[in-house]
């Protein structure tokens, strides 16, 4: 029988229910599963309409715990962002599968303090989201304290409807009270403050602190249980799930592709920026269940050029960043859509949290950062995505790209929709020239040689703007008769070992990084990694050395030593050093 079984039993409508579970985490937690059992019982056999036999059907009604079932969707642990996950689905549901699947979604009164929910919340009520139910187990008793509200039910109901939610107040241990509430016909997002006791059934634990995460005593727990099968042996009624409407279409996420390859002309000059709003356009026109949602940030980002020509596929966040990173996630479940989701670089740095997560929950979303680096120039180092690849780099699993031209980021977008887990894409502000063929083959984890020669001295390894930077340095350098390597990554993880060892061996071991990047976490550090095991093997680091300042682009990049005078005085520092140790 489904997975809920094994979780919390009810036979019988107002019984007692048998409150155990094959989940090591309720093992460990058996008084908040206490307070949530009535809630569990009405919602998986009575309200809900779904296949125990195919949890993954799309036609099913969609639930959201903070735990990683077959038939849970998304892994919600690190608490405060379930409800945005399931606003994910539920917009899903209502506007891009246009299907009567409904979304419930659990959640405990003390992951109410997150500000995470009340983004949800809005977001919810801003899109009409009827087809979600967010139900509020307020049993009063938090991990550590009570809860900051504990029973007082009524203000949490004020709290939703001020937030456009219709709320609704019941004793969340009355079978009876939460049959009906689930029934009745809904015009907008529905909060059911449900007042419950945490311990429930558990006479020495009832509504007491210090229990919180605490497996019951063996013999406790024995005398408990018996208890509770005695009062439920005698019911032979056994419940089933209504089915769910067949009313979802199918979809096929396979081979998302690009009509044709990249229209670029040697010569012309474009931001990794614009070029990403370019090929999401591009990509949406032949490709209906791509995705893209945004932070207010759309005309910076060029996520606007996607909205623009497929208006009902876009989603407007709002400054929310930690929102729409669960809203991304809750789209994407069930393979449903091919998802994007774009922001300045340094505004996920709020939602690593969410981006954790969603590795955890083994998601496919695709992220991208924009105004990267010092590079943006005058906007200043709040806005400039610093941290980015140490953070992305540290997810297990994620893919990260850092295109260097509109070509290649044209590229990274197609090869991201088709990239499984969690995949970054890396832009930059500035305007720079195309330095690939359109016919260019990208592969994730295969780097690019931009420049060599037959007798290069130094490998220089630069993404981005400080490829470009790279580049020039070479023409600088060859009218000195001194030939040197560069090697653009494209994906900063996987790094292309190889490539970059096979091509620093052609240099002696030379390798000088460049990037617009702290040092911490870096392009830098990925290649340092790549190489450690090598033996006469020099790196020499160049990067962002501390919190930078407002300025012109071309002065920060000289003012912090990532441009094209840089890179050319530590290729001759280096060249000078080898001929000083022989």
């Amino acid at each position: 029988m489904f997975i809920i079984l094994a979780i919390w039993i009810e036979l019988a409508a107002g019984a007692l229910v048998f409150r155990s579970s094959c989940s090591p985490r309720s093992l460990i937690h058996p008084t908040s599963c206490s307070s949530v059992a009535e809630i569990m019982s009405v919602l998986f056999f009575h309200s809900m309409k779904y296949r125990p036999e195919d949890p993954r059907n799309p036609n099913n009604d969609r639930f959201v715990l903070s735990k990683k079932q077959q038939f849970v969707d998304v892994a919600t642990g690190s608490l405060g962002q379930g409800l945005g996950a399931a606003c994910g689905m539920a917009y899903t549901g209502k506007y891009f599968d246009k299907a009567s699947y409904r979304v419930f979604c659990l959640l405990g009164d003390g992951e109410l303090s997150e500000g995470s929910v009340w983004e949800a919340m809005a977001f919810a009520s801003y899109y009409q989201l009827d087809n979600l139910v967010a139900i509020l187990d307020i049993n009063r008793l938090g991990q550590s304290d009570p809860t900051p509200l504990q029973h007082h039910v009524e203000k949490y109901q004020r709290r939703c409807e001020s937030f456009g939610w219709h709320a609704i107040i019941v004793d969340g241990h009355s079978v009876e009270e939460l049959c009906k509430v689930l029934s009745q016909p809904r015009h907008q997002p529905l909060a059911i403050i449900a007042k419950t006791i945490k311990g429930k059934g558990i006479p020495a634990a009832e509504d007491k602190m210090g229990w919180h995460g605490k497996p019951l005593p063996k013999d406790m727990a024995e005398s408990v249980i018996k208890e509770l099968q005695n009062r439920i042996i005698s019911c032979n009624k056994r419940l089933y799930p209504a089915a769910p409407n067949e009313d979802t279409s199918p979809v096929s996420l396979r081979n998302i592709r690009m009509p044709s390859a990249p229209s670029y002309k040697p010569g012309d000059k474009i931001a990794t920026r614009k070029a990403y709003g370019m090929a999401l356009a591009k990509l949406g026109r032949y490709n209906e269940r791509v995705v893209v949602l945004d932070g207010d940030t759309k005309n910076s980002t060029f996520s606007e050029l996607f909205k623009n020509e497929h208006p009902n596929r876009y989603v407007e966040c709002y400054i929310a960043e930690q929102n729409m990173v669960s809203v991304a996630i809750g789209c994407a479940v069930r393979d449903r859509n091919v998802v994007f989701a774009s922001t300045f670089a340094t505004f996920f740095t709020r939602a690593y949290d969410q981006l954790r997560m969603a590795a955890i929950s083994e998601s496919n979303i695709n992220l991208c950062g924009s105004h990267c680096g010092v590079s943006i120039g005058e906007d200043g180092p709040s806005q400039m995505g610093l941290e980015d690849l140490a953070m992305f780099r540290a997810i297990p699993a994620a893919t990260v790209f850092y295109p260097s031209d509109g070509v290649s980021t044209e590229k990274a977008v197609e090869l991201a929709a088709n990239t499984k887990g969690l995949c970054f894409i890396r832009t930059s502000r500035p305007e720079n020239n195309i330095i690939y063929n359109c016919n260019e083959d990208f592969h994730v984890g295969q780097a690019k040689v931009a420049y060599k020669t037959n007798d290069d001295y130094v490998t220089v390894v630069g993404a981005g703007v400080t490829l470009h930077e790279a580049l020039a340095a070479a023409e600088m350098l060859k009218k000195e008769r001194i030939n040197i390597r560069v090697i653009d990554p494209f994906t900063v993880k996987p790094l292309d070992s190889k490539t970059i060892i096979d091509n620093a061996r052609a240099t002696r071991g030379r390798i000088i990084t460049v990037e617009d990047h702290y040092y911490e976490g870096g392009l830098g550090e990925a290649v340092c990694s790549a190489v450690v095991n090598e033996t006469s093997f020099t790196v020499h680091r160049l990067a962002v050395s501390q919190v930078p300042r407002s300025g012109k682009p071309h002065e920060l990049l000289r003012i912090f030593g990532i441009d094209r005078d840089a890179i050319a005085q530590a290729v001759r520092k280096m060249l000078s050093s080898s001929a000083n140790a022989k």
